[in-house]
């Protein structure tokens, strides 16, 4: 096996699919990351807890590109989630900030999985050798422009929704 995974790495993958999977969901059933449903809230949990579980664990022996992409992804969420809504002044640009930094958090929380996965799986004889892999690149090239499309999307939905009620009497 190349790649054996530790006991936290274990603890550290189960940890990770919770959020990814609300995530999934809050995407297919509102269109976006909406911290105020129970998928948002478990989002933002499960987050949290991957990325604290993820500085347990280096190939490296310290911080390591995914550290830095998990502390990112939790300010992201974090400031779309907590900070963004409470900024009166910023008008208009506030839902399209906030959808922003849940949807780019998310995006950033499988950078990392889409490698460890690709490098992972199948057992014996992984997808891909690492990072570098043309084949990771692929993937997270693909991963890129389904977010920018992605978010592309949901400003649309909400120029649109903003539309609807203005007219609305």
């Amino acid at each position: 096996m190349p790649h054996p995974l530790s006991a936290l790495g274990v603890v550290h993958t189960l940890i990770s699919l919770p959020p990814v999977v609300a995530g999934l969901y809050s995407f297919a059933r509102f269109h976006r990351i909406d911290v105020s449903m129970r998928a948002g809230q478990l989002y933002l949990a499960g987050l949290t807890l991957s990325v604290l579980t993820s500085f347990g664990l280096s190939s490296t022996g310290g911080l390591n590109p995914g550290h830095v992409l998990g502390a990112l992804a939790l300010l992201a969420a974090f400031t779309g989630a907590l900070v963004v809504p409470r900024l009166q002044f910023l008008g208009r640009l506030r839902p399209h900030l906030q959808t922003f930094g849940l949807s780019f958090s998310f995006f950033l929380l499988l950078v990392p999985g889409i490698n460890e996965t690709l490098s992972r799986l199948p057992v014996g004889r992984p997808l891909a050798a690492g990072p570098d892999d043309p084949t990771v690149q692929g993937a997270l090239l693909a991963w890129l422009l389904l977010f920018v499309f992605g978010f592309a999307l949901q400003v649309r939905q909400i120029v649109v929704s903003h539309r609807a009620q203005r007219r609305a009497p």
